[in-house]
């Protein structure tokens, strides 16, 4: 026998299915939340970084820009290049009053302009020196702080090392960091600009242009840049790579193997993103930014600690969905137990108790819910039950008396249709011709009471019960009353229909609709196929007669069978009878509609399936 696997009772079943839904939804939310907040962090703190690059660049980037645009001013000033020209030859400034006086005033206009322009610059504060020097390297104009002011034999030994020669000779701007070759007492890292200056007046050198920019430039704004411990940052001047260490920018070459291009997360074009390996083996991110005009970039390994603090973070708020979720689950539980299982529990006990005999009604189990629709629905149904029985009873009793009547009615059909039979003889000798139609009637009318009132004739066996029956009470009304047959398709002689359907409508339309105005009278029935809005088919047939009417009262008297037939003949088979014999065989779609104007007319409408013999 295989175990059961699901619980029997209600709670286990709510215990279970509240656990697996919580489980469900905690599982689910833990996983989209987890992948959602790592990738959220991860792309947080590469573009928080990006932004933060972004800054340091354009921070750096505008203070050489107003140092190369100065430096390219001391190229192309025109007093510049008048004062190079004049002093291309001279060893010596001359005095006030020699005769070369006029030198003097260029060299001066010169330097005020130089200094001028310099003191206008964005970022002075970062030039250490300003050198302009003719050819000969005699009465060069400088600008620089007290530390770092540089002497003839300085400028001579700086004329004659090889890097001067590399700088001034180059096509194009050389970044590098070296100690200041000017600096007498030594430690100052700088990043020199050496250009020639031609003359104004053609394209021969005269002279030529020496700046110094201190690594404060650098080291100015990485001092403020949000940087975690475990992160490191470097800057990229041509083929040169440099670390901030203890103060000062020293050249570092950082080991690490790219893995994978993440640089479609990056927001700005410029910028690129790596997946790189360091040499411990461990795995970080590094973007890289470029770092102003000159070619220059900075690049970060991103922090690991920071990512690890700020994933713990996460965790903790994913704790926190969890442990929520599992009180919304206990919660859950605790809804269901009191709004299912209690009731359910009260709803068993009342059942046990009408087992065993107790039909009262038990109002504590009718809540304002759903649940309560159910207990009231075994109250009702326990004061039914006890109904159900005190109404079999009654028709026990009813029955009884019924069968009594049934054989203190009986009368033998053959007796009477041969009796009947004779009287029509006896009318016929004695040439009473009303009689003896009379008699037939009546005669053809007890035939078919004889054969019973359930089973279904066809709608042309009706008409002629109707017939007969007209017929006899023609001869009573003397002929006041006249009826009309209106068939509209022939096919619907052959339509089922009830035994002594239209014998209690004619009944009514006679003695109560056209009787009671005292005049003569007509009757109409009409047969017709209807299409009903489920693609069925009906047999109508209205009775219409052009007596007194009805009103609403007397209409629902009626159809509720209040209302009693003053016939004889068909004193126990009322309109009302009749409906409910066409809806107990062919259910609620069907049966009879009464329509009619008091002073006017009554209409009988009976709706029957269109069904062939």
């Amino acid at each position: 026998m295989s175990r059961r696997i699901l619980p029997k009772t209600i709670r286990s079943k709510i215990l279970l299915s509240t656990a697996a839904v919580t489980a469900v939804i905690t599982v689910l939310t833990v996983t989209v939340c987890y992948s959602l907040f790592q990738s959220f962090l991860k792309r947080n703190q590469l573009r928080s970084t990006e932004y933060s690059l972004q800054i340091l660049s354009g921070s750096v980037g505008s203070a050489m820009e107003g140092i190369l645009n100065f430096n390219h001013w001391c190229c192309s000033n025109m007093d510049i290049g008048r004062y190079l020209e004049a002093f291309r030859n001279q060893e010596q400034m001359p005095s006030i009053a020699s005769e070369n006086s006029s030198l003097r005033i260029t060299a001066l206009n010169a330097y005020e302009r130089l200094r001028e322009e310099y003191r206008n610059t964005y970022s002075h504060e970062y030039l250490t020196k300003v050198i302009v020097s003719p050819l000969n390297r005699r009465n060069y104009l400088q600008i620089s702080d007290t530390s770092s002011a540089s002497t003839s034999q300085a400028v001579d030994r700086f004329w004659h090392a090889d890097i001067f020669q590399s700088l001034l000779e180059a096509d194009d701007y050389e970044w590098q960091l070296l100690l200041d070759p000017l600096n007498q007492t030594g430690g100052l890292l700088i990043i020199p600009i050496l250009r020639p200056i031609f003359s104004p007046y053609g394209s021969q050198v005269v002279g030529w242009c020496y700046l110094s920019i201190t690594e404060r430039i650098f080291l100015d704004f990485l001092e403020v840049f949000p940087l975690e411990e475990d992160a490191r940052i470097y800057i990229h001047m041509g083929k040169h790579t440099y670390c901030q260490k203890e103060g000062h920018l020293q050249e570092e070459f950082p080991e690490y193997r790219i893995l994978s291009d993440i640089s479609q997360q990056t927001f700005n074009q410029e910028s690129h993103a790596f997946l790189v390996e360091l040499a411990d083996g461990s795995r970080r991110t590094m973007i890289t930014c470029p770092l102003g005009p000159n070619g220059w970039s900075v690049s970060q390994i991103l922090s690991e600690k920071a990512y690890q603090a700020q994933s713990h973070a996460y965790l903790l708020l994913i704790a926190g969905i969890v442990l929520i979720l599992c009180l919304i689950g206990l919660t859950l539980y605790v809804l269901l137990e009191r709004m299912i299982n209690r009731p359910v529990q009260k709803i068993l006990e009342k059942i046990a108790a009408i087992s065993q005999g107790d039909f009262s009604r038990e109002p504590a189990i009718e809540w304002q819910d759903e649940m309560g629709l159910i207990g009231q629905g075994i109250n009702n149904m326990s004061e039914n039950v006890v109904s159900l029985m005190e109404r079999r009873i009654e028709d026990e009793k009813q029955k009884k008396d019924l069968e009594y009547q049934i054989l203190q009615s009986q009368i033998n059909p053959h007796f009477l249709y041969n009796t009947l039979n004779s009287i029509k003889w006896m009318a016929t000798i004695q040439n009473a011709a009303g009689i003896a139609e009379m008699t037939t009637a009546l005669a053809r009318l007890m035939k078919n009471v004889s054969k019973g009132t359930t089973a279904l004739i066809s709608l042309k066996e009706e008409l002629d019960l109707v017939k007969d029956y007209f017929l006899i009470q023609q001869y009573r009304y003397g002929g006041n009353i006249t009826i009309e047959y209106q068939i509209t398709d022939p096919l619907l002689y052959q339509c089922r229909i009830h035994r002594f359907t239209l014998q209690p409508i004619i009944e009514n339309a006679m003695f109560h609709g056209i009787e009671p105005k005292g005049c003569a009278g007509k009757i109409v029935i009409r047969a017709e196929e209807h299409a009903m809005a489920d693609c069925r088919h009906a047999l109508i047939i209205s009775v219409t007669d052009n007596g007194i009417g009805m009103s609403r009262e007397t209409i629902r008297q009626v159809m509720a069978g209040d209302a009693k037939s003053s016939a004889d003949f068909f004193r126990h088979v009322g309109i009302s009878n009749v409906n409910k014999r066409i809806q107990y065989d062919f259910g609620s779609d069907y049966g009879i509609t009464i329509d009619s104007s008091p002073g006017e007319y009554t209409t009988m409408r009976i709706t029957l399936p269109y069904q062939l013999l």
